[in-house]
């Protein structure tokens, strides 16, 4: 990468900005030629004057004091003092017929060397230039209304930037919509979270009898009831994100937004009416939607995230397709409020998670009733009878072999993965590169895409993670480091995260799969317990449920690398010890710490028993 040259501000010339360089890319392969080049375009898009100098050259002293004698700022990059400079001068050779420095761009117009910049302002060429407005209508398009989006909007405009966000939703097969915040706020985390939460209080319902609290009255959940009140905080948030728009003066259009050439974007609304707006920069925060089989009836008969949590109807009984975290905290809150559900799972539960968690959280939830169909898939939905809901038949067939099976349900549920909506929106006509197989788009470290004044954040980016504190984080910091001269990247590393399965399953670093993987089985020591919460002592729940371990590389001070916990509130204790991850904890500063009880997070303070040991690692008490 290539090295930083900043100026100090103290002793920077006058009009000099000092802007931070990538640091060190090394030109070695054709695609780090082509990452240089995406990058050299970037600052000369970037700025309004661009300098490519030596810091021992007279005639580049002359154009830098020319500019400061204008009191104009201007941006340099001295090629004596980055990594690699001559790869730099080479590559700039090719973008400009020019080998020599100075090199100078005022307003992305190519001037050349010192005699030509000189001559430029001699003929009055140059102040023209500078005084040359903005050629565009904003100064950042973000294309998506969703978290990620939002918060990039939101800081660019908070650094003083014009800033328009374009937001539509196309509705879903059968016919839903929503408004502005994306995915989590309103067919995501929240409603999810706010569902889970009403399948909880049935189980407190449930304990609070060997607690001493009597009723008569056999308690019943009622949909429409939970359904109603969780829309309408949904609602109050999405009118909460507009006001906050507003009052930051981000221009929002709910209308679709579709590239048609470089730097300009076409909008158009629910009507069909067509507005084409341009921009310096934009972002795409576009995000993903539910994917369906491709089978008879899917669409017409099926639903998906995108319909449940504003379903006007109780569900009744349902299958659940899919094995997603999506899929398995759908069906654990729907069987916690009394339905009938099944799961039918094509491979493993929980892809990409803890293998040893996942079975964990399946068999808790086979034990509470929900059932588990696995090793099939379905191949055909068709309708019984209308109603609300209605009855669907469902064949099936199995992975395995010849057999299929039918089952008959009100409701068929698909959660069996998402695609990037990056396929309709123009960005082959600009030359953005989405990898063909998933829609995601590849970008480098600082969320650019191939194409230098477009950025990517959030569930559509190719490698990185699909949670939205992500998004938010990644977003702000864009802003901050197109407008505000910010440094800081987006971390990815240790992000924790929580499954809301009926008993929560909270991670953060490495799955015990990957950790040998990357480290190999004989470098790490996995400690591991069950453990009793005190609050399932007295309603008579299982004592060898619950579960924490940890993963520590032995040869780096036994640093913990993966965390795990299966238990009640196990969000709330992931957060916190994710924190500690990222200051590098260790297995002996966890022994250091004295814990709280009783709490279940205190579980980790107290952890000895080691899986290569083979000892025992039920529970008894508290």
């Amino acid at each position: 990468r290539l090295g930083s040259v900043r100026g100090v501000p103290g002793s920077s010339p006058p009009g000099r900005r000092a802007r931070p360089w990538f640091p060190g890319i090394s030109c070695t392969s054709a695609e780090a030629r082509e990452e240089l080049r995406r990058r050299l375009l970037g600052l000369i898009e970037d700025n309004r004057v661009m300098i490519f100098s030596k810091s021992y050259c007279p005639h580049s002293t002359r154009v830098k004091e020319l500019f400061s004698s204008l009191g104009v700022e201007y941006n340099i990059l001295e090629l004596d003092q980055v990594d690699d400079g001559a790869s730099v001068q080479e590559v700039l050779s090719e973008i400009t017929n020019q080998i020599t420095v100075p090199n100078v761009f005022v307003n992305k117009v190519h001037m050349g060397g010192c005699d030509r910049t000189f001559q430029a302002h001699q003929s009055g060429l140059l102040q023209k230039l500078l005084q040359k407005e903005s050629a565009y209508d904003y100064d950042l398009i973000v294309i998506g209304g969703g978290s990620g989006g939002l918060a990039c909007a939101q800081e660019a405009a908070i650094l003083g930037k014009k800033v328009m966000v374009l937001d539509f939703v196309v509705p879903s097969p059968q016919g839903t919509s929503w408004g502005l915040g994306g995915t989590c706020v309103n067919v995501g985390c929240v409603p999810k979270k706010l569902m889970h939460q009403a399948a909880l209080l049935g189980q407190a319902l449930s304990d609070s009898r060997k607690f001493g609290w009597e009723y008569n009255q056999q308690a019943k959940h009622n949909w429409e009831t939970m359904t109603e009140a969780i829309q309408n905080h949904i609602g109050s948030l999405n009118w909460s994100y507009r006001v906050s728009l507003r009052e930051k003066a981000v221009a929002y259009v709910n209308s679709y937004g579709e590239f048609v050439e470089h730097h300009k974007i076409k909008a158009t609304n629910r009507k069909g009416q067509e507005t084409c707006y341009t921009a310096a920069k934009f972002v795409i925060a576009t995000g993903e939607r539910p994917r369906y089989l491709g089978i008879q009836g899917d669409k017409e008969y099926c639903i998906t995230s995108d319909d449940l949590f504003s379903l006007p109807y109780c569900p009744g009984k349902t299958l659940v397709v899919g094995a997603s975290y999506v899929a398995l905290e759908c069906a654990g809150f729907l069987a916690g409020i009394g339905l009938d559900v099944t799961v039918m799972v094509r491979s493993v539960l929980l892809r990409g998670f803890d293998q040893e968690m996942a079975e964990k959280v399946g068999s808790y939830m086979e034990q509470h009733g929900i059932k588990f169909l696995r090793k099939f898939i379905p191949v055909m939905v068709q309708q019984l009878e209308k109603g609300l809901p209605g009855k669907l038949k469902v064949v099936a067939k199995s992975t395995e072999g010849p057999e299929t099976m039918e089952g008959v349900y009100n409701t068929v549920l698909l959660a069996i993965g998402r695609d990037s909506c990056t396929r309709k929106i123009g960005l082959e006509k600009i030359g953005v590169k989405i990898n063909e197989k998933t829609g995601k788009i590849p970008v480098n470290d600082v969320e650019q895409t191939n194409v230098p004044y477009v950025y990517a954040v959030g569930d559509v980016l190719e490698g990185k993670l699909e949670l939205t504190p992500v998004a938010i984080q990644a977003g702000k910091l864009l802003a901050r480091r197109l407008f505000g001269d910010h440094l800081e990247k987006c971390d990815y590393i240790n992000v924790p995260t929580t499954v809301f399965t009926p008993l929560e399953y909270g991670c953060c670093g490495l799955s015990e799969e990957k950790a040998i993987e990357v480290y190999k089985k004989e470098n790490l020591e996995v400690y591991h317990t069950f453990f009793w919460p005190l609050e399932w002592t007295v309603a008579g729940r299982d004592n060898n449920t619950c579960y924490a371990k940890i993963i520590c590389n032995k040869f780096n001070n036994n640093r913990v690398i993966g965390f795990h916990i299966l238990g009640p509130n196990a969000g709330e204790v992931t957060q916190g010890f994710a924190v500690a991850m990222k200051c590098g904890l260790t297995k002996q500063l966890l022994d250091d710490t004295i814990g709280i009880h009783p709490t279940c997070g205190e579980v980790f303070t107290t952890l000895e028993i080691t899986k290569s040991s083979g000892l025992d690692i039920s529970q008894k008490g508290c």
